[in-house]
């Protein structure tokens, strides 16, 4: 059985797999109208364009599953990135393993405070929004277009579970 201690999200720990949406990630800091707003510039590489794709933006609500976790299910978007800013503000966990051939044993937990959101790579895995105490609503920014762009696979949830958060 792989039981997933999930850690705190930060921008070195998610490096692999995409960029963590925060202030801090910002490349640059920019103050705009008229110095009454602060813009925290390109936190995210977004990669939408591949093969005529288009950006779509949605809203996603995510209702928390029992605890602990089963991860019975892992999907990744060959075509493009996708990236989640929570609107709720409530805590969230993150399941990903690294893009390339699906590896469980790579697979790693994070929890994302209310005011982080996520912008996974192009070929990562991850499992659906994970919202734990209160149903979370996402900005969700990914790709439109006629070609496939999820691959999933289906695990046997009950030898991977994250702890009891």
């Amino acid at each position: 059985m792989i039981i997933l201690q999930p850690r705190p999200l930060t921008i070195e720990a998610f490096a692999p797999y995409g960029d963590v949406l925060e202030t801090g990630a910002a490349h640059e800091l920019r103050h705009i109208n008229y110095g009454n707003t602060d813009r925290y510039h390109d936190v995210a590489a977004l990669d939408v364009l591949a093969e005529g794709g288009q950006p779509l933006v949605s809203i996603f609500r995510s209702r928390p599953l029992p605890r602990p976790i089963a991860v019975t299910v892992m999907e990744r978007h060959p075509l493009s990135s996708q990236a989640f800013y929570p609107l709720s503000q409530h805590p969230y966990m993150v399941v990903v393993a690294e893009a390339g051939e699906f590896d469980a044993g790579k697979l790693q937990a994070f929890i994302a405070s209310g005011t982080q959101g996520v912008n996974y790579r192009k070929g990562t895995w991850h499992h659906y929004s994970l919202a734990l105490d209160k149903p979370c609503d996402f900005l969700v920014i990914d790709r439109g277009g006629p070609e496939k762009n999820c691959d999933e696979v289906f695990l046997d949830g009950a030898n991977i579970r994250t702890v009891n958060y």
